[in-house]
């Protein structure tokens, strides 16, 4: 396996950003684009999939298989959860957990410390140095599943709230509306560790999700993807038989409802 080499599927904001870093790490760099072939001979040490969360499936499933049984892939969704990748036989993939947001024409704006684990963690511990954005290495997969929890619980809840409540700000969001940031994180919880099947530390995800509300608190809260995101999140509830009544009744409100 080439030991410098890095492909990059989907050159977003994010993509975009792990390609600027890799190169100051001194790897070669292949991004692939949208309807772009794949070569399956090239054997790259590092294949980051950074597609959206809908453009997922199709993105795992076009990549070679040998890319996927071997420990190349690296996933940093909104809204990951392992039986996305399992069910597409991704066998040990790294999971970047983000916090960090890039805008075109604005600065990388870090709310929290982004989290790795995995085989490929070195590789985005060093593109992430490279580009002084915060990131630290998990202590184990148990840890890492619970930063994975609590980013998607904050994705939601900020989503979810905002489309119930209009334009505010994160911090808003907190003081403003508590009891509404309390129960859409309850329920996110809850639906993915009947997801996971595990339970979590739900004082600690709690906690972890209040820091990046207040981390910048003029942040504005729900946006262009609210809705789907609701929709995604009442499919996932759905399927695991989980009652979430917020999420359900903002949905009701705002004519959503499950879809896959």
């Amino acid at each position: 396996m080439t030991t410098k080499t890095a492909v990059i599927v989907g050159m977003g904001q994010l993509g975009r950003t792990l390609g600027e870093g890799l190169l100051m790490c001194g790897k070669t760099v292949t991004p692939i684009l949208r309807g772009s072939a794949i070569d399956a001979t090239v054997n790259p040490q590092t294949v980051i999939v950074a597609t959206g969360e809908d453009d997922l499936p199709g993105a795992l499933d076009m990549l070679p298989r040998k890319w996927k049984v071997e420990p190349t892939v690296v996933l940093l969704q909104n809204e990951l959860l392992p039986p996305q990748w399992i069910t597409q036989g991704v066998a040990n993939p790294t999971v970047f957990v983000v916090w960090f947001e890039r805008k075109p024409g604005k600065p990388i704006t870090p709310l929290l410390p982004s989290i790795v684990y995995g085989p490929q963690q070195d590789v985005i511990k060093c593109a992430m140095d490279s580009l002084a954005i915060p990131c630290e290495i998990a202590s184990g997969n148990t840890a890492m599943l619970t930063e994975l929890i609590a980013k998607n619980a904050y994705i939601w809840t900020v989503n979810i709230a905002g489309l119930d409540v209009g334009s505010v700000t994160t911090g808003a969001l907190l003081t403003d509306h508590a009891s509404l940031v309390e129960a859409l994180i309850e329920e996110s919880i809850a639906v993915q560790e009947a997801i996971i099947g595990q339970n979590f530390d739900a004082l600690d995800i709690t906690r972890r999700i209040k820091q990046a509300l207040t981390a910048d608190p003029n942040h504005g809260a729900g946006g262009r993807s609210a809705k789907r995101r609701l929709e995604r999140f009442l499919a996932y509830a759905e399927d695991v038989g989980v009652k979430v009544p917020q999420a359900y009744m903002i949905g009701k409100r705002q004519r959503i409802s499950a879809r896959h």
